[in-house]
């Protein structure tokens, strides 16, 4: 087969479209043929040779996928070969061919496209796991969202309006904005030109919000308590803004509010089989429904991986890009 391989570290034109081994699927997998796979940060930084993969994922880019079921390896029950399927990846989309748990793999929602379908995997399992699970976002309550326009962000807004949240969002233009609007956002706040924190205060009456959910890190840390209400949980999912940050102890103390960080490929199976599993009970109807939908921005070729990822370096996106395999 052939995949999108990095013969050195470096920027984007060192991707190259190359024939590789044929991945087999082991106990408890099945081989995937890919339609589309999608482009995410952490594609970016493995790239670059700061990210790599997990002890015995495969060596390629891509987070996610769709495709069809083309074999199925030992002890594998409930999926057949040709069910057309989405799949959580600790790596491999950009490629022909992938070798998928089955605990990771999803049934294709109703009425979307493999290229839809292939935006969903990753921000879903992203979003679900943290604004819900780690940060137990509630109905009434105000979460603020990071990054608004990225994949992650444009699905946060809606599965937060979804459970009945106020949603505030982060981006960087008033078209980044508007579209963040459209989406349900209840608030926006252009980041290069306001303080998100006195944007909050003056949106929450002084009160600040319940969840928010960060991809800056460090830079974002202190500010981001600043901005918590009482009882507050802050989800930290990416380092944008550096690894290394001052926080006031005291103010998280006085305001009883949590700090968490965590990421989604390094987890076991195990662990992403239950998030995949709760995804498919309360998120696919809602898609399906026509309540959430993918948000997809471009779609490329799979060999144009690199014009894909300058696209995401330079921030010109909203939603998700695809590679078309």
């Amino acid at each position: 087969m052939y995949a999108i391989t990095i013969p050195e570290p470096g920027g984007p034109e060192v991707l190259t479209w190359a024939e590789v081994p044929d991945p087999v699927p082991a106990a408890g997998e099945v081989l995937v043929e890919v339609a589309a796979s999608a482009v995410n940060r952490a594609d970016l930084l493995q790239r670059q040779g700061f990210y790599d993969p997990p002890p015995g994922a495969s060596p390629y880019l891509g987070l996610e996928c769709a495709g069809r079921i083309v074999a199925l390896g030992p002890g594998v029950a409930g999926w057949a070969v040709g069910d057309e399927v989405c799949a959580l990846l600790s790596g491999g989309g950009y490629a022909q061919r992938v070798a998928v748990p089955v605990g990771q793999l999803l049934p294709i929602p109703k009425g979307l496209t493999p290229e839809e379908a292939a935006a969903l995997p990753e921000v879903v399992a992203t979003v679900w796991s943290n604004v819900f699970q780690v940060a137990h976002l509630r109905p009434g309550e105000t979460v603020l969202i990071h990054g608004g326009a990225s994949g992650i962000g444009t699905m946060a807004i809606q599965l937060a309006k979804a459970v009945g949240a106020k949603v505030l969002v982060t981006a960087g233009s008033p078209e980044k904005l508007s579209r963040c609007a459209e989406l349900g956002a209840d608030v926006g706040i252009d980041y290069r030109k306001q303080d998100f924190v006195e944007a909050v205060k003056e949106a929450t009456g002084g009160a600040g919000v319940d969840v928010i959910l960060d991809i800056m890190g460090a830079k974002y840390l202190q500010r981001n308590v600043d901005a918590l209400a009482v009882n507050g949980r802050l989800s930290i999912i990416g380092l944008q803004g550096g690894v290394k940050g001052e926080l006031d102890l005291g103010t998280l103390l006085a305001k009883r509010a949590a700090v968490v960080a965590t990421n989604l490929r390094g987890r076991p199976l195990a662990e992403k089989a239950a998030i995949v599993a709760a995804v498919r009970e309360h998120v696919w109807p809602l898609i399906e429904a026509g309540v959430v939908k993918p948000v997809v921005d471009r779609v490329l070729p799979m060999t144009e991986a690199a014009d894909a990822h300058r696209a995401l370096e330079a921030g010109e996106q909203v939603g998700k890009v695809i590679l078309r395999a």
